[in-house]
C-alpha cells in the first residue's frame, strides 16, 4: 500500500497526519511507501522530514480569514499548483490519499479525482474547516475527533476515530507529577498553569497574560508558552518581572519535545480552541480556559462549545480577556471540586486509540476500492 499524505498549514492538520502516519509505519507500511505533499514555506517543511518522511510542496497559501487581495493572490497560486499536484500524484501512484487539511486540499482533491485514487479526510476539529469543505463530497470516509461531526458529514461516509495523540505525547500522560514538574525545574504543592496560544502564538492572551503576571504568580507557577509570532514581547517582559517571580515563571517560544510533560504537569491550561485541545486535553484530563480565535471560521468555536458542553471547560473571548481572565483562573484553582469533575469529564472524553483507528481506516478504504 502506498499513502499520499496532504497536511500543513497549522500543527491542527500536522500532528494528527503524524500519529496516523505513525500508527500506519507501526503496522508495517515501509517509510518509503508514504509521500507527505505540503505547503512551501509553512511548519511542515520543519515537522515532516524530522519525522522522516518524504515531503513535497507547492506554492499556495491561506484563503479565509485574510484580505481579499490576499485571497486572490493566493487562490491564482493553487490554481497554478493543480498541474504540479497531478504530476506528483501521477508519479507516486498512491493506493489512498489521506487529508486532514491544509491549503493544498484543492488541488491534491483534484488531481486523485482526475487519477481514481480514493479519499479519506480526517476533520481534527469538530466542524471540518474551509480548506476542507470541498473535499469532502469526494472522500471514500471521513475520520472525525468526535460523534458531534455528525451534523456536517453523511453518516455512510463518518467514523468517529477520536483524536490521534502523538505517541511521544501520550506517553508523558503516565510520568509521574514529581517528574513532570522537575523537566522545568518547578516544585510540587504549587498549582501549575499552562498557557499557549498553538504553535504560531495568540497575541491576545500573551497579553491579557503579561498584565497579570505580577498577581498570578503570587499563587500558581506559570508554563508560558508564547509562540513564535510573539517571543521577543513576551521574553522582554519577562526580563522585567521581579526577581522573587522568576523562580514562578517559565516562558518558551514554543515546545515540541517537552509538550507532553507540559500538559502533565499542569492543573489547569489556558489555550485557543484548537483542534488539538479536543485530544490532548483530555489525554491528559486537563480542565481548560478556553478562547476561540474569533476570525478562525467558525471552528473553534464550534470546538469550545463542545467541550464546554462536556464539562470540561469553561470560555472567554479576546474582548473579555483583560476583565476575566484572572477572577476565572483564581475562581477555579480555589475550587477543587469543580477542577476535579472537569478532569473526570476531560477523561471520559478520551479515546487512547485514535492513531490506530486511523490506520486502520485508511488500509479498509484502500482494500474495499480493490488498489491496495
Amino acid at each position: 500500500m502506498r499513502v499520499l499524505i496532504c497536511a500543513g498549514g497549522t500543527g491542527g492538520g500536522i500532528y494528527p497526519a503524524l500519529a496516523a502516519a505513525t500508527a500506519l509505519r507501526n503496522r508495517g507500511l515501509p517509510t518509503e511507501n508514504i509521500l507527505w505533499v505540503g505547503t512551501k514555506g509553512e511548519m511542515e517543511q520543519t515537522l515532516v522530514p524530522r519525522a522522516g518522511i518524504r515531503l513535497e510542496t507547492i506554492v499556495g497559501g491561506a484563503i479565509a480569514g485574510v484580505p481579499l487581495h490576499r485571497k486572490l493572490i493566493n487562490g491564482s497560486k493553487l490554481l497554478l499548483s493543480v498541474g504540479k499536484a497531478w504530476q506528483i500524484v501521477r508519479r507516486f501512484r498512491p493506493d489512498v490519499m489521506f487529508m486532514t487539511g491544509g491549503y493544498m486540499a484543492f488541488p491534491f482533491t483534484l488531481a486523485c479525482r482526475w487519477l481514481g485514487v480514493p479519499i479519506v479526510i480526517y476533520l481534527p476539529d469538530v466542524e471540518p474547516g474551509q480548506s476542507i469543505q470541498f473535499s469532502l463530497r469526494y472522500a471514500e470516509k471521513v475520520g472525525a475527533t468526535t460523534k458531534g461531526s455528525a451534523q456536517f458529514v453523511p453518516a455512510d461516509k463518518l467514523v468517529v476515530t477520536g483524536y490521534p495523540v502523538r505517541p511521544e505525547l501520550r506517553a508523558a500522560a503516565d510520568l509521574s507529577l514529581e517528574d513532570a514538574l522537575a523537566s522545568f525545574d518547578l516544585q510540587p504543592g504549587r498549582p501549575t498553569l499552562m498557557v499557549f496560544g498553538g504553535s504560531r502564538g495568540a497575541q491576545a492572551i500573551n497579553r491579557a497574560l503579561m498584565s497579570i503576571l505580577p498577581e498570578l504568580l503570587q499563587i500558581v507557577q506559570i508554563i508560558h508558552i508564547s509562540g513564535t509570532f510573539t517571543w521577543d514581547e513576551v521574553d522582554r517582559n519577562a526580563k522585567k518581572l521581579p526577581k522573587a517571580l522568576h523562580e514562578f515563571y517559565r516562558p518558551y517560544p514554543y515546545l515540541h519535545d517537552r509538550m507532553g510533560h507540559a500538559f502533565r504537569a499542569a492543573d489547569l491550561v489556558v489555550a485557543r480552541a484548537g483542534a488539538s485541545m479536543l485530544g490532548e486535553s483530555p489525554a491528559f484530563g486537563l480542565p481548560s480556559i478556553l478562547v476561540p480565535l474569533a476570525w478562525a471560521w467558525r471552528y473553534q468555536k464550534v470546538n469550545a462549545d463542545y467541550l464546554c458542553d462536556s464539562g470540561t471547560a469553561v470560555q472567554l473571548t479576546d474582548e473579555t480577556l483583560n476583565e476575566k481572565l484572572l477572577p476565572t483562573i483564581q475562581d477555579l484553582l480555589a475550587d477543587p471540586d469543580k477542577l476535579a469533575q472537569m478532569h473526570q469529564a476531560a477523561r471520559e472524553l478520551d479515546v487512547p486509540n485514535g492513531a490506530e483507528n486511523l490506520a486502520v481506516l485508511i488500509e479498509s478504504v484502500a482494500k474495499t476500492s480493490g488498489k491496495e
